[in-house]
């Protein structure tokens, strides 16, 4: 554990090592935080809930940082509006960086020790490195909007040797017979709150596509006029797209060349056999009615996940969502390492959960309410976060995650 801690905690630097001082303090929008922020707020976690209670003779680093970097913890104290934090030029990176040092070297001398309740302190030890992960897909996606608002287009990595302009191998669709099934994480592993207690549900027959939906058909899509088709939408979401002016996904430019996307390698041409990605529940259940379809429950999308072998989530070297291998052949699902996917479901709790006591309970239960599940993981997910149980939440009209659709229907 104490590895894989400290490979944690560096790999949050090396993100951030391709950006400048003024890169790692900007706040694209409100969903988006700051590259500095998030490399103190994860500082900040470890500091409260590992090394203020459990380590006796620890000195904090300084008290204000306690509400510049608090997120949403009503319990530990007031906080900087969330909206604002680009608004921190101060702390500077430097004093951010002097800070993740100093907490770094608390965790090495409570490790050291052997005067602790060594089973609690892994817990939350676990739960800090999985939070500092979550937080590491995060800036990711936040340093994309950052860039995608800056008028030069900057690329964060290098931009691929060639792009993939092959078709998508045709959509197939699985089906499954359903049943009284297992939902939720049970066993040994890490898994956050949400994802507990296990229990039962029942899921009708039902079929799921093999493959993600590819910018091609999202391109079908607009030419056939679903960004200006009422009765594909809905009411919500048809405000949305008036008062947003969305005529694309996310990051999507139209020029005399045709449609390119904004990636965290610059402005590309969009490949039309890859996920489409940085679409809000409400394009994707839109998108579902004009074909004809629908999206998965989040159960449905579990059942599946278990009944397929699962296919290794690797980081790509180049961060955009990659079209599935035709190798791999028809009946892969590729349900993990390229997009998010939405859901049907409400992020409601399980039937019996409770949160965990204290200011820990803060994390998950008491954001279920008005937002939608959605399950797999992306190209920015860290490997193991994508399990057949994880939960991911957002906003219906979010869209600046990697956030893709699979279809599902009904067994005719």
């Amino acid at each position: 554990m104490e590895a894989r801690l400290f490979e944690t905690r560096q790999h949050s630097l090396n993100l951030a090592e391709p950006l400048s001082a003024e890169d790692m303090v900007v706040q694209a929008s409100d969903d988006a935080s700051p590259t500095k922020w998030h490399l103190a707020h994860v500082t900040w976690f470890f500091e409260n809930f590992v090394l203020r209670p459990h380590l006796a003779d620890y000195r904090v680093f300084d008290d204000k940082f306690n509400y510049c970097f608090n997120s949403y913890y009503e319990t530990l104290g007031p906080r900087h509006p969330r909206p604002k934090r680009g608004m921190l030029t101060r702390p500077t990176s430097e004093r951010v960086f002097a800070y993740r040092q100093h907490v770094d070297e608390g965790l090495r001398r409570l490790l050291a020790r052997d005067d602790f309740d060594r089973d609690e302190i892994s817990r939350l030890i676990e739960i800090g490195i999985n939070h500092e992960q979550q937080h590491q897909e995060l800036l990711l996606t936040d340093i994309l909007a950052l860039f995608a608002s800056n008028p030069l287009r900057p690329a964060y990595q290098a931009q691929p040797v060639g792009l993939d302009i092959a078709e998508a191998m045709p959509l197939r669709w699985t089906e499954f017979t359903g049943g009284i099934v297992r939902i939720g994480h049970s066993g040994e592993g890490f898994s956050w709150d949400n994802e507990l207690p296990s229990h039962d549900a029942l899921v009708q027959p039902f079929k799921l596509a093999d493959r993600l939906v590819t910018n091609a058909e999202w391109l079908a899509f607009i030419e056939d006029g679903g960004y200006v088709t009422p009765t594909l939408w809905l009411a919500d979401g048809w405000s949305a797209v008036n008062r947003e002016g969305w005529e694309s996904p996310l990051y999507w430019e139209k020029t005399d060349g045709g449609w390119s996307q904004m990636s965290l390698q610059g402005l590309l041409p969009v490949a039309r056999a890859e996920p489409v990605t940085h679409i809000s529940y409400y394009e994707a259940d839109a998108f579902a009615r004009w074909a004809g379809k629908r999206l998965p429950t989040e159960f449905e999308w579990e059942v599946a996940a278990n009944a397929t072998p699962k296919q290794t989530a690797k980081l790509p070297s180049v961060l955009r969502p990659q079209r599935s291998d035709a190798s791999q052949g028809a009946g892969s699902k590729q349900l993990f390492g390229q997009v998010w996917q939405w859901t049907a479901s409400a992020y409601l709790p399980y039937p019996g959960y409770r949160p965990p006591a204290g200011a820990i309970g803060e994390y998950n239960g008491k954001f279920m309410v008005g937002q939608h599940v959605l399950r797999g993981s992306s190209c920015a997910t860290p490997s193991g976060h994508s399990r057949a149980t994880y939960r991911n939440f957002f906003y219906p009209h979010q869209r600046w995650q990697f956030i893709g659709l699979r279809l599902a229907a009904e067994v005719e």
